[in-house]
């Protein structure tokens, strides 16, 4: 099937008219191999796709959109690239919800650290289309997000956020600032550190386990 974006399927083992979505995004200069190594031990009833992101990295990696560093080795995100991204993710999952039989109000992101941002930007800038995200090792970047937000109904949006105490690429502290802005914006959070670095612990990952079976 030739949507957007390419991508591994798993189906749901337990089969319903309509099953809900586990939509995986992997981390700059990773693929979508990555994150779909977890499919078989995600619960029975998910269809679960993993996308590739639409930038290429030599040799065999992708990215969601470029990571520039300076001459003091300060990094810059291309935000153009990311906003990029964030649409084409919330087309991706239209087109997904026409190609396969996907409950469409029932759709929950999986990003890891560049995809855990992307999450982010795309269920506040279409959380029409997004009912949870499990943003893990990611940051809540506001330069991405459409500055509207607040005008849509951000209501029934849930978040599981959880972050590396050692994280080397992303600082816990950055992590930390989610929770506060989603609070605040009256937004269901559920947010855990782990004492790892850049990482899924497997205590986090039954921890999304648990979340996702809520």
């Amino acid at each position: 099937m030739n949507l957007s974006l390419y991508h591994l399927v798993r189906e749901p083992k337990v089969k319903q008219e309509k099953n809900p979505l586990l939509l995986l995004l992997h981390g700059y200069g990773s693929n979508e191999e990555d994150l779909f190594s977890f499919a078989a031990q995600l619960p029975d009833e998910y269809f679960i796709i993993s996308a590739r992101a639409p930038y290429n990295l030599p040799p065999y990696g992708h990215a969601w959109y470029a990571i520039n560093f300076d001459a003091g080795m300060n990094k810059f995100s291309d935000e153009v690239q990311a906003k990029s991204s964030r649409d084409l993710i919330a087309k991706f999952i239209d087109e997904v919800t026409a190609a396969y039989p996907v409950d469409k109000e029932r759709i929950t992101l999986i990003g890891f650290s560049q995809g855990a941002i992307l999450s982010y930007a795309v269920a506040l800038t279409y959380p029409e289309k997004i009912e949870r995200v499990a943003a893990l090792s990611g940051y809540l970047n506001t330069d991405i997000i459409e500055k509207d937000f607040h005008d849509k109904d951000i209501s029934k949006l849930r978040f599981f956020i959880s972050h590396g105490m050692a994280d080397q690429v992303i600082p816990v502290e950055w992590a930390r600032k989610a929770p506060e802005f989603l609070k605040a914006l009256g937004i269901k959070e559920e947010y855990h550190e782990y004492p790892v670095g850049h990482g899924v612990a497997p205590q986090n990952f039954y921890d999304v386990l648990a979340w996702l079976n809520k």
